[in-house]
């Protein structure tokens, strides 16, 4: 759609394109996007969007993990000037099948600078050659900020004085964790942190702690909080952290009272689905300053 600022500098009118992996998050930008008279490209990571998500109805293009270096090409092709990565990567490309094109000759050396500091720094890496082949990339959180969480509770449940040590427990760990870009939570229960997030994700950790709890290595009687924030330093435009339905339903079956989540720095998906999720099970839902002493 154009706008008054391009016609009159003669810029390319804006277009965003969503670099779209697994997840709700991809789905939500584009009819958001939608919504607001704007028409979003796709480009659907393969094998990586379920059959039936929404994205399939917008405009739309396909590229293997493998065929990631004609990811520039596709976007001017279809006339996007803004950029937004989106969704979870569950596989990672085969090197033997990659096809090597000009961009990803051009694109190896800034991501293999950045192989040593773990996905954020390869995400840095990303975001640095769209900006270099003339892309503004944005965060979701740029183009739906009624997704991110803010300074408040959300829930009929409220954190108790013992909950709140526990997510001052949690922040501390996930600082730490995220400053080796290791993870984004971790569950605290009794003032001490438990359980960390790995490579598995947020949806292994709660299942880890439910098989826990199962085990009786954790007392069932236990309370205990999911804490989530962004790592330090992070490049915001993309891995913002996220919860959604699903993640109440792990934290409950995980023996928990409840999930606290960075605010100005996380997402929260079908929020009005997680607040009745969480307040039929019981469950508080929150927003702290993860930067709070």
């Amino acid at each position: 759609m154009s706008t008054p600022e391009a016609a009159e500098t003669g810029a390319r009118p804006r277009r965003v394109a969503i670099v779209a992996g697994g997840g709700r998050l991809p789905a939500d930008l584009a009819v958001g996007l939608a919504e607001r008279g704007q028409n979003p490209f796709v480009v659907i990571a393969g094998g990586e969007v379920l059959p039936g998500s929404e994205l399939w109805r917008f405009e739309h293009e396909v590229i293997e993990l493998e065929e990631f270096g004609r990811l520039a090409r596709v976007l001017k092709k279809a006339g996007a000037s803004h950029v937004v990565l989106a969704g979870a990567i569950e596989r990672r490309p085969a090197l033997s099948r990659l096809k090597w094109t000009f961009d990803l000759i051009a694109m190896l050396p800034r991501v293999a600078a950045t192989l040593g500091r773990g996905d954020d720094g390869i995400l840095r890496g990303i975001v640095g050659f769209l900006e270099g082949r003339g892309f503004t990339v944005m965060g979701a959180h740029e183009i739906l900020p009624d997704l991110v969480a803010t300074t408040a509770t959300l829930t009929r449940a409220r954190p108790t004085a013992k909950d709140r040590r526990d997510i001052a427990a949690g922040l501390a760990a996930v600082q730490a964790i995220g400053a080796l870009d290791i993870g984004q939570a971790a569950i605290a229960i009794g003032g001490r942190v438990v359980a960390l997030e790995g490579i598995e994700g947020t949806d292994g950790l709660l299942a880890r702690v439910a098989r826990l709890r199962s085990h009786g290595r954790i007392a069932t009687s236990s309370r205990g909080v999911l804490v989530k924030c962004a790592k330090p330093g992070q490049e915001l435009r993309a891995d913002l952290p996220t919860i959604g339905p699903k993640s109440v339903e792990g934290a409950h079956a995980a023996g928990l009272v409840g999930i606290a989540v960075e605010a100005g720095h996380s997402i929260i998906l079908d929020q009005r689905k997680v607040i009745e999720a969480a307040d039929r099970l019981g469950l508080f839902v929150t927003g702290v300053d993860g930067r709070a002493p």
